[in-house]
């Protein structure tokens, strides 16, 4: 693992107290920087960590605090809305 990808993983676990202590601005940036260290080396984020975070605005997405789940019936499909922007996306639950 690269010294880039460990810094991001790290950050991600930050986020995820802060989430927790309901300091959402403070999770936001850490998302913020890792997607800035994940810019300025190529270092691509995992494909398990992107989903955690809005690809609209970026906010960090907790599901009952910053985003509302909802399993699509008859599919296995789960959809993530945002609340702060309302944006959705649609992952297969073999996936997440």
């Amino acid at each position: 693992m690269s010294l880039a990808e460990e810094r991001i993983r790290k950050l991600f676990e930050l986020a995820e107290q802060r989430i927790q202590e309901d300091r959402v601005e403070l999770a936001d940036r850490y998302i913020e920087i890792a997607q800035n260290i994940s810019m300025s080396t190529q270092e691509a984020i995992p494909e398990k960590l992107k989903k955690k975070f809005c690809s609209n605005c970026g906010r960090f997405l907790k599901p009952g605090k910053t985003c509302k789940v909802r399993k699509k019936n008859g599919e296995n499909m789960l959809i993530h809305t945002c609340l702060n922007c309302g944006e959705v996306e649609r992952y297969g639950m073999e996936e997440t």
